[in-house]
């Protein structure tokens, strides 16, 4: 699947796009460089899930916890990774990440090639690539 989001304007839109086609998974890792739109991408799929919280990059607790209330995951947990700033992989197994990725929550993992070695093998792996004309493209 590929979804163009061509502005920021779009990008709830493309958040929902999303949402309706990630069927029965789980896990997705997001794989893209530094400012190409991660955070602000997963933030428009929290909202658009009915999370009610300010949706924030979880930089330095690592994990930020969140409540859908709307669709198919209304009153599921949502956990938002993100691992840019861990330096070994006994601080992720010091976190029980296995309880998060197992739990059947909605997990958004932003800097997975960090994990890569334990991320589960059903995790969808989310592209996500800057264009020259200023869009994103998410390719999972």
């Amino acid at each position: 699947m590929e979804i163009k989001i061509g502005s920021l304007e779009e990008i709830h839109e493309a958040a929902k796009t999303f949402i309706q086609t990630i069927g029965e998974h789980r896990v997705f890792a997001f794989f893209a460089d530094m400012g190409t739109g991660k955070t602000t991408f997963i933030k428009a799929v929290c909202e658009e899930l009915g999370v009610e919280d300010v949706v924030t990059s979880p930089t330095f607790a690592l994990v930020n916890e969140y409540t859908a209330r709307s669709g198919k995951w209304a009153d599921s947990a949502i956990y938002h990774f993100d691992f840019y700033r861990i330096r070994k992989l006994d601080e992720v197994y010091d976190m029980g990440y296995e309880e998060y990725f197992y739990s059947g929550a909605l997990c958004f993992v932003e800097w997975p090639e960090l994990i890569e070695s334990i991320l589960p093998a059903d995790a969808v792996r989310v592209s996500m690539r800057k264009e020259s004309d200023g869009s994103r493209v998410l390719s999972y």
